[in-house]
């Protein structure tokens, strides 16, 4: 009987779907309500920081804006007489025309005037800084990938009561996320490398990193969120797209591995075959540690130093002479 031995890996790969995400995304909502007057980008423009997207025309808001302007000329008004008036009797305080209480009255309204003065101003203030959200701009570099409204629109100020008018994407860099089985977890570090590929491109792979882990299993799949980043310098991957990731995990040095094709299922339960120094078989029961679908992780019933027959044949049993096709090596810790 002929069997080749293998000698174990040292590391595995651990294929999985991912999901890609812009690196930055952005939902542009409307500050201030009105009518949408005209649009700058549509999807797919590139955009930069501060670029201007859209305006609204704010009709109810120019009103309020001339009346908080009109009370602060009132206000500036009334300050300007309490002032004067404030100086005279200050005047008259010291020919004893006046008591001292009277002019302290007069200083005590010119403060108060002063006082509204400052709070109209600051009402102005306020609506300039709400009339120059009518002005959407780009909050980075990026791309327009959503565009949900148009000329005439009728706009709702917030993000609760509004929909979103633009989406703002970087796609230079991409988050990948994949959703990691509880088993593998604990091996799944910060720095370790994969490949990914789309559909859209096939047979040509991208090289990701895993940045971040959720470092909580999650109930609903029973597996932890990892997040990996991934060049996307020449616009090839598409945000919300899915992907196909493998990652490259470490192998530990106290754990065997053999390819999956060396398992026996059988009513002894689950076994390998091994080949003694006299050539002969020998069938080991054995447990798994983990399974990364090319290789499989023993738990326990090998040693480093045993020969692993990998593709036994049906009917094998102890005993059976063979003859090994390439050069005698030993199993060796992954």
């Amino acid at each position: 009987m002929r069997r080749r031995c293998l000698r174990s890996r040292v590391a595995a790969e651990l294929d999985l779907p991912g999901r890609l995400e812009a690196y930055s995304r952005a939902p542009i909502y409307a500050r201030v309500s009105g009518y949408l007057k005209g649009w700058k980008v549509d999807i797919g423009t590139p955009v930069k920081a501060g670029q201007l997207l859209a305006e609204i025309e704010t009709p109810d808001l120019d009103q309020q804006l001339l009346q908080a302007r009109a009370d602060l000329a009132s206000a500036q008004a009334n300050a300007t007489l309490a002032g004067t008036t404030a100086k005279r009797w200050q005047s008259l305080l010291a020919s004893d025309s006046v008591s001292r209480q009277e002019v302290e009255e007069k200083a005590g309204d010119f403060t108060t005037k002063q006082s509204m003065v400052n709070a109209a101003q600051a009402n102005v203030d306020r609506y300039l800084a709400m009339k120059s959200f009518a002005r959407i701009v780009a909050p980075f570099d990026g791309i327009v990938t959503s565009r949900t409204t148009d000329v005439g629109a009728l706009i709702n100020a917030g993000g609760g009561a509004g929909q979103e008018l633009f989406v703002v994407s970087d796609t230079k860099k991409l988050r990948v996320y994949v959703t990691v089985p509880q088993n593998y977890v604990s091996v799944v570090k910060r720095g370790i490398k994969a490949r990914m590929r789309v559909p859209e491109h096939p047979g040509k792979s991208y090289a990701a990193t895993v940045e971040s882990a959720s470092q909580a299993v999650n109930t609903a799949s029973g597996g932890m969120l990892v997040q990996l980043a991934v060049d996307n310098a020449n616009a090839e991957l598409l945000p919300g797209g899915f992907a196909s990731v493998s990652l490259d995990l470490p192998g530990d040095a106290g754990v065997l591995s053999i390819p999956p094709s060396a398992l026996i299922f059988d009513k002894s339960g689950l076994r390998v075959a091994t080949v003694d120094a006299e050539s002969k078989v020998l069938l080991k029961n054995v447990t798994i540690a983990r399974d990364f679908g090319k290789v499989i992780e023993i738990g326990s019933g090998l040693a480093a130093d045993d020969r692993v027959i990998e593709s036994p044949p049906d009917g094998v049993a102890d005993g059976d002479l063979v003859r090994v096709m390439n050069a005698p090596s030993s199993a060796k810790k992954g």
